[in-house]
């Protein structure tokens, strides 16, 4: 199915983007725009904006963005093609023709689904009757209720190896197989893939059951068994219990990830629904990719003994390389010996909340286990220590979340060998301070508090630095596969306004409609959309000393030195307005105090400066050596 520019500005065109929202949003008018608290995070001032005109949303909180069309894969929850087919419906629209291939593909899902949605059916039946009776005590025994049993389709299949196949014949043995509910071994009939099993129907982010996980009822091996891959199924990259977990995350503004299905039941079951599970396997990366859709920081609940304190390094290990500017992780260890059901019933739904409040970030997760890996007595074993840690941060691949790590990791490693730390490492993001307190006598003076007050926010949404910005703009367009990455700290970019303001606005937009945009059709979108002159202008090699504002050159360092570019353009208002306020204190009130918190702020800046002319310098230097070779 080809969904072209012209058919999906026609869709955004009739389809009024604050009715959409308004629908599970309450909006209010405000002049040209409607505004209302963020669906994205909680919060109690309205930062949310929809503006019809424009077509799209924005929260000055969160930097939540989009139209219509990601409001339905973002907040809903539903594949791109999915949120288009619903846009379209509603809007009247008939969706472009699909190719051969494409309707022969659709078809052969859509059967799958017949199949699917008859066997849970199936499933059901069984467990309401006579030989669903041992199913129904495990249930009784596990505490589900009665209610929570229909809301997640529990069913049976019985012990028998030809059940299933002879009540689902009219979909015939191939198209069974193909759903991985019969199994076909060469010479022999096809027999019933789920036997003597507590069935748990597995759906998709729309709900429709797309695969089945089986619970021995007595003794034997394996304890669950899941269905293999199949054209609906990916063990990989599906969660456990997303289409209800879905509209409870956005509430709650949180995601939590357990272990197994009956965790999440459990959860589920005692009021907490926004749980999800992976199916078997360790978290994989489109797994993890599909949990930061939904919020920044999810949270893994894992079990205290050995697997679950294993499966939590993993997790942890396989994020590095996916950690972005606000994307992380947070764990929750229940007690030994226990899981997320076991300790509902025993203590209540409150005791497991208490310990999600107290969840461990993935840098104190990171170093706790690195640091009771092995002895660190010896000058070798810490020497090793230190290597381990920094190999590790060196695999994060966003340049400003990895400077963060090694100077973290540094700094707690100074702390705890009693080293001292540098006072700045190259690449450091700036960060505001903790408040104040007292020193004691003989304590060693640190910088005092950094408030961010309403006149700094407001400072850094004036204070950006236009010039800087129209290299990162001139980045993006080079890059724009680099838009997406860097979303949330590209925010404060929208606040500035005039034309840079309106083309930055364009390019992401754009971008974000096609994820596989290059950059030359980037700039034939630009220029029919009647920004040519500024695009074209941005585009001149000769204008912009960095890396990423070439035409040619080395990709990689490219887009490594756009993220430090990025990185220094958000970090500047902040350091700007901090050091405004602290100049205005120490002119109200000189103290020793006031005066060491500017000089401190000053070297921020200083080093940010630094930082700056490093990008200028690198390029200058790599497009020597070019020439050299030429």
């Amino acid at each position: 199915m080809s969904l072209t520019p012209a058919f999906l500005d026609e869709l955004r065109a009739r389809t009024s983007l604050s009715a959409l929202i308004g629908k599970t949003t309450k909006l209010t008018k405000a002049g040209r725009e409607h505004k209302g608290c963020c669906p994205f995070h909680n919060e109690k001032t309205p930062s949310f904006y929809v503006n019809d005109d424009k077509g799209f949303y924005h929260c000055f909180g969160c930097s939540a963005h989009g139209d219509a069309i990601r409001w339905m894969t973002d907040q809903r929850g539903l594949p791109f093609i999915d949120a288009v087919k619903e846009l379209a419906q509603a809007a009247g629209m008939d969706m472009p023709a699909p190719d051969k291939r494409a309707a022969a593909r659709a078809e052969k899902a859509n059967s799958l689904h017949d199949v699917m949605t008859a066997a849970a059916e199936w499933f059901r039946q069984q467990l309401d009757g006579i030989k669903g009776t041992a199913a129904r005590a495990l249930l009784d025994k596990r505490g589900i209720s009665d209610a929570t049993r229909r809301n997640f389709g529990f069913g049976f299949a019985p012990d028998a190896r030809g059940k299933l196949r002879a009540a689902m014949k009219q979909f015939g043995d191939a198209m069974l197989i193909e759903a991985g509910l019969l199994i076909s071994v060469e010479g022999k009939e096809p027999y019933d893939r789920f036997r003597g099993r507590l069935m748990i129907p597995i759906c998709d982010a729309r709900g429709r059951v797309i695969a089945f996980g089986g619970r021995i009822i007595g003794d034997g091996e394996p304890k669950y068994l899941n269905s293999p891959d199949t054209p609906l199924f990916d063990k990989g990259r599906t969660l456990y219990n997303l289409d209800r977990a879905l509209p409870a995350a956005r509430k709650a503004d949180r995601v939590l990830v357990v272990e197994g299905y009956m965790d999440a039941i459990a959860l589920a079951q005692a009021g907490i629904g926004e749980v999800v599970a992976p199916l078997g396997t360790a978290l994989t990366e489109h797994q993890l990719e599909r949990l930061w859709r939904i919020v920044d920081v999810p949270t893994l609940c894992l079990d205290g003994d050995n697997a679950g304190q294993k499966a939590a390094i993993r997790a942890a290990h396989r994020a590095m390389p996916l950690l972005a500017p606000g994307r992380s992780l947070q764990f929750v260890t229940l007690p030994e010996g226990q899981d997320p059901d076991d300790l509902i019933r025993a203590k209540g739904a409150g005791a497991f909340e208490a310990l999600v409040r107290e969840a461990t970030p993935l840098v104190d997760r990171l170093w706790a286990h690195e640091v009771a890996a092995e002895p660190l007595t010896t000058p070798e074993q810490r020497a090793g220590f230190r290597a381990r840690m920094a190999e590790l941060a060196k695999t994060i691949g966003d340049p400003v979340v990895r400077s963060e790590y090694q100077a973290e990791f540094r700094r707690r490693y100074d702390e705890q060998f009693g080293q001292t730390r540098r006072p700045f490492e190259r690449g450091r993001s700036f960060e505001p301070r903790q408040p104040f307190t007292p020193r004691r006598p003989g304590q060693k003076w640190t910088p005092p508090p950094l408030p961010v007050t309403d006149d700094a926010k407001a400072f850094r949404a004036a204070g950006i630095d236009r010039v800087l910005a129209k290299a990162v703009l001139a980045g993006l367009i080079r890059h724009p596969a680099e838009i997406a990455r860097h979303m949330e700290v590209l925010g404060s970019l929208r606040m500035a306004d005039g034309a840079l303001g309106r083309l930055f606005e364009a390019v992401v937009d754009v971008a974000l409609e096609d994820r596989e945009l290059d950059s030359a059709r980037l700039v034939t979108i630009l220029r029919n959309s009647g920004f040519e002159a500024v695009a074209r202008d941005l585009l001149r090699a000769d204008t912009m000393p960095y890396s990423f504002t070439q035409p040619t050159g080395d990709a990689s360092r490219a887009r490594e030195d756009l993220d430090e570019a990025i990185a220094i353009l958000v970090t500047q208002p902040e350091v700007d307005a901090a050091l405004a306020d602290a100049t205005s204190a120490m002119q109200a009130r000189f103290t020793d105090e006031a005066f060491q918190r500017q000089v401190a702020l000053v070297k921020e800046k200083q080093a940010l400066e630094l930082r700056l002319a490093n990008l200028v310098q690198s390029n200058e230097d790599a497009r020597a050596f070019d020439s050299e070779d030429d």
